[in-house]
């Protein structure tokens, strides 16, 4: 699968795509039509549901936002969908009002424990890998739980976010690290949100949840860019031995492991 059709291309959403055809480090490529990404699900068509829950299976849907993002916003159209179960697994302690698209305004210092002695120009990549790095400090038990939805085999999946961009792209980077990914692969796929950002942008400053978050700035200062995530792989490295060894810490298991690994590999 090339990076062109691994693309989902729907009316109601403007950054959704297959975690499927991504090399591995044995050689081979993830397996398709198991688990997609996506942005904000909440601006659906009947078409788009159609096509999501009756072509492609879709089956569960794992919801990184905040508890206020999905009051704001209210229930979505896959909520009406029985065959659909939808697990809200929060990357934030829940103590405000964040969205994924604030990550330059948080406080340095609580999430930036690594920063040390770099120069200021190592500013802007710290800032975004540590915003990831409190992900996995803050909600380890959404983290763990929310891949072990992506390993159930009763369908397909998908997890999202707001712009399908930071929470959406840490979560993925670790399913497809279980799964043998390349690092270069995984890297890649983060960066590709950068394709549909103009679109993923204006479809949030459509709405009141999101706009105030946004600056009026270029949608460039918003890009995906490779050195965020090869950062944040490589303090996992340093810090745990790994993204899976941080992931075993805090209790994913070799049946867990075994069933997220065959789920997007056979």
């Amino acid at each position: 699968m090339n990076d062109h059709s691994r693309w989902i291309d729907l009316e109601g959403a403007a950054n959704v795509r297959d975690l499927g055809g991504l090399a591995t480090v044995d050689g081979g490529t993830t397996r398709s039509g198991r688990v997609f990404r996506s942005d904000n699900l909440q601006g659906l068509t009947e078409g788009d549901v159609v096509r999501l829950v009756g072509q492609l299976g879709l089956r569960n849907v794992v919801d990184l936002r905040s508890g206020a993002e999905v009051r704001l916003e209210g229930p979505g159209p896959l909520t009406r969908r029985p065959e659909v179960t939808v697990h809200h697994h929060t990357l934030y302690p829940e103590g405000g009002v964040h969205t994924d698209v604030d990550a330059d305004r948080i406080d340095g210092d609580r999430v930036l424990p690594w920063m040390g002695g770099r120069s200021e120009e190592d500013w802007a990549e710290l800032r975004v890998t540590g915003y990831y790095y409190a992900y996995l400090r803050d909600r380890p038990d959404s983290v763990v739980a929310a891949l072990r939805v992506l390993a159930r085999d009763d369908g397909a999946a998908v997890v999202h976010c707001a712009a399908g961009k930071d929470r959406t792209g840490v979560l993925c980077a670790l399913a497809l690290e279980v799964a043998g990914a390349t690092r270069e692969a995984i890297v890649a796929d983060y960066v590709a949100t950068g394709d549909r950002l103009e679109g993923v942008l204006a479809r949030l400053r459509s709405s009141a949840t999101y706009r105030d978050d946004l600056d009026s700035g270029p949608a460039d200062r918003h890009l995906p860019r490779a050195e965020f995530m090869e950062l944040f792989l490589t303090t996992l490295d340093d810090r745990f031995g790994g993204p899976v060894e941080w992931l075993i810490r805090n209790g994913w298991t070799e049946d867990d492991h075994k069933a997220l690994r065959d789920r997007l590999t056979r």
